[in-house]
């Protein structure tokens, strides 16, 4: 008869409190990154008004060649462009240097960036500072989650990840409503200024952790990859790219189809030499373990699915609809509340008893929340079929989300979480940028009716492969242990 296991020793008070500082430092310090992607959306047209040569009535794509037009795309994609590309260098680094020595670089240097950004005094320098935002929001995401798993195990990593993603999601709640009304009081500049406070916040807490205890990882003194970290960057800067480039000029022309093939290339370069060089930026050896091989499978499907559906959501209700702006984003706000309401449940739960159960129930709720709006039909009654869907499809990511993050981080060695996390960010992101370089081929080319349900089918097919992803490729917590 086997001996059961001994209980956990119990945590003093003063672990209690340097873990809910932790929590707070890593949730506040995704928040930021997070927050000024959905902040400075509701900000393009006033940008555009200013610096691209626009005016009011034609909300700022005047000027010349429509400058205004290019301006609001490249505010978005200058920082999705290096955000995406240095992602898995940004990991590198915190596994190498230490989280919180990265975190607190990541956003010292974020804080600048915003000051620039809201001074900018023309379109290139507002492009540039965007861009360079990016840089150093790459740096805070691994690092955040590398943090909570060097410092939580078993269900209470799984609870910090489930809150970790609640609160996180906030930020998409928070941020059209706090830009949109700092534009229409203070100016658009402001947008990017806000963002300091919730950094020097971030810094003051970061005062009371310790140091990292990795630097070096097995004491040796820091190794930088460089060739990797080059390799790295060219390779995913040039797909994202070509996909961002290509969906506003095509994909045809030589300035999107050359970035696409050196950026494959240099993938392609960067796996060969990640298996010869000794001190590889991401060890391939992450890729032996099941759970980070599957959730980074079923997350491809995931995040494709959930960038084309929470695109297409918004577009439907204001261009179909007739609904304002400010009513379209009540519509989408049920999925934010659900979120805050049950990821930390499910993600304790996930935690406790495998993540196979959810992985595979969670993208199948989900999917049903969107097939649920093949109800949409002439004339469209957003409340009740679109709402509907939209509480469900948000009940199922709760569902999925924390146990996707925890899976792909749970048996990953702490030296090496920074790496793991951001492999799952960049994933993540660039299967969103391929689903919605694709819109407008699944939709017909114009989005109607029935281009919508075609959309909803797409996604509905996506969240059911990643759901039997996880389930065949995942084991239960009894086959596991």
């Amino acid at each position: 008869m086997s001996t059961p296991p001994p209980a956990p020793a119990p945590i003093d008070a003063a672990t209690l409190r340097g873990r809910r500082v932790v929590l707070v430092v890593a949730v506040l310090a995704s928040f930021v990154a997070f927050l000024d992607g959905s902040i400075v959306t509701v900000a393009l047209p006033a940008i555009a008004r200013e610096l691209g040569g626009g005016t009011a009535g034609d909300g700022g794509t005047a000027g010349a060649g429509g400058a205004g037009l290019a301006l609001q795309q490249w505010v978005v994609d200058a920082y999705l462009l290096t955000l995406g590309s240095l992602m898995l260098v940004a990991g590198s680094l915190s596994d190498t240097f230490g989280r919180v020595r990265v975190l607190r670089a990541g956003l010292v240097g974020f804080a600048v960036t915003s000051v620039l950004a809201a001074l900018a005094p023309d379109p290139g320098l507002l492009i540039a500072a965007r861009a360079l935002q990016g840089v150093t929001a790459a740096l805070l995401v691994p690092s955040s989650l590398a943090l909570i798993t060097s410092t939580f195990t078993g269900p209470a990593q799984g609870k910090a990840i489930g809150s970790w993603t609640a609160w996180t999601g906030v930020a998409f709640l928070i941020g059209p409503l706090t830009g949109g009304a700092l534009v229409d009081t203070l100016g658009w500049r402001w947008v990017f200024a806000v963002v300091v406070v919730p950094v020097v916040l971030t810094l003051v807490l970061m005062t009371r952790l310790p140091g990292d205890a990795h630097r070096g990882g097995d004491g040796a003194p820091p190794r930088v990859d460089v060739v990797g970290a080059v390799l790295a960057a060219v390779g995913l800067a040039g797909p994202v790219f070509a996909l961002i480039e290509g969906q506003r000029v095509g994909f045809g022309t030589w300035f999107v189809v050359t970035p696409l093939v050196v950026g494959l290339a240099a993938l392609g370069t960067f796996v060969w030499w990640e298996r010869r060089t000794p001190a590889p930026m991401m060890p391939l050896t992450l890729f032996r373990t099941r759970a980070f091989t599957v959730g980074n499978l079923a997350t491809v499907g995931i995040y494709a699915a959930l960038s084309l559906g929470t695109l297409t959501i918004p577009l439907v209700v204001q261009e179909l609809a007739g609904l304002p702006a400010t009513l379209a984003g009540l519509v989408t706000l049920p999925t934010t509340i659900v979120s805050l309401a049950f990821s930390t449940l499910f993600g304790t739960l996930a935690a406790t008893h495998g993540p196979r159960l959810f992985m595979t129930v969670g993208p199948l709720v989900t999917a049903g929340g969107f097939l649920w709006m093949l109800l949409v039909a002439d004339p469209i009654d957003v409340w009740w079929q679109v709402v509907p869907g939209v509480v469900l499809f948000g009940f199922g990511l709760s569902v999925t989300v924390a146990p996707l993050t925890s899976t792909v981080l749970s048996q990953i060695p702490a030296g090496q979480s920074g790496i793991a996390s951001a492999v799952n960010n960049a994933i993540s992101r660039v299967a969103g940028l391929v689903a919605v370089a694709f819109l407008g081929v699944i939709a017909g080319g114009a989005l109607t009716v029935s281009g919508f349900h075609r959309v909803v089918i797409v996604v509905a097919v996506l969240l059911g492969v990643s759901a039997l992803v996880s389930f065949v490729g995942l084991r239960d917590r009894g086959r596991a242990s």
